[in-house]
């Protein structure tokens, strides 16, 4: 059987979480990892890893390290190690990642390009 390497994150170990109250509109930059649980339009980046759950709605160009969704995100996703996608997670959009995971349930409607080496900051298209 293979191995499911889906990681389960807490909360509690995550400095930056946009609530699910959070409805933001822009651009945003990290050094740290980052929970969205609200609302966000725009483009979000961070040098560590990103975090959408359940309740979120995204539609924004992302770019992170880790690429982890379990709820709604429409845009551009740039991964430059992983892209988990959860049983829960709703995307649409173009995928740029060198390693996919994608849980039974999922719903994915787009494209993915799989290269072996992402060190690049640039999100696709750019």
């Amino acid at each position: 059987m293979a191995e499911l390497r889906l990681k389960m994150i807490d909360e509690a170990d995550i400095d930056t979480v946009f609530a699910d109250d959070v409805e933001f509109e822009g651009e945003l930059a990290f050094q740290e990892p980052v929970l969205v649980k609200g609302v966000l339009k725009g483009k979000l980046e961070s040098s560590a890893d990103v975090y959408i759950s359940e309740q979120a709605t995204v539609e924004a160009e992302v770019a992170a390290e880790v690429v982890s969704v379990k709820g709604r995100l429409n845009g551009d996703i740039f991964a430059r190690r992983k892209l988990e996608l959860f049983s829960s997670g709703r995307v649409g959009g173009t995928l740029r990642t060198p390693d996919l995971i994608v849980q039974s349930g999922a719903l994915f409607n787009g494209t993915c390009r799989m290269d072996g080496n992402l060190n690049s900051p640039a999100l696709p298209g750019e």
